[in-house]
């Protein structure tokens, strides 16, 4: 096993990784999803309506809960739905996010393209990240 694939194991192993269907009923239940993507794979294939971006060099400031740059609406006890191409930064992305206190955080099995695969809602894209 390579030294990234080892990392990502690790990362996948504290996480409750979702499916689309549950990445859906959760944010319909109040759940944050968090879309990592860059702009560019936002403008060509869409965004989660409803979704949050935030640029990954921005996600722990954003989202960690006791940072003074943190999104208004997030503790500690919140759920967030973290959400890349496919699925893979993501993981890392939302292990780091436990790491930094915000239990609730996960990630989205399949990323973004598994979501519109599933015949979920998607938008026009390219909103920008959340500043």
């Amino acid at each position: 096993m390579s030294a990234v694939d080892s990392l990502l194991a690790t990362a996948r192993s504290s996480l409750d990784r979702v499916t689309p269907a549950r990445a859906r009923e959760l944010q319909e239940a109040g759940a944050l999803l968090v879309d990592i993507r860059p702009r560019a794979n936002r403008e060509a294939e869409g965004e989660i309506p409803g979704s949050v971006v935030v640029e990954r060099i921005h996600l722990e400031w954003r989202l960690s809960p006791d940072s003074e740059w943190r999104l208004p609406s997030v503790t500690a006890d919140s759920t967030v739905v973290v959400l890349c191409n496919e699925g893979y930064a993501s993981s890392l992305a939302a292990a780091d996010l436990q790491r930094l206190g915000l239990r609730g955080a996960t990630d989205l099995v399949g990323g973004f393209r598994a979501w519109a695969a599933a015949g979920l809602p998607v938008v026009e894209g390219g909103s920008p990240a959340v500043p």
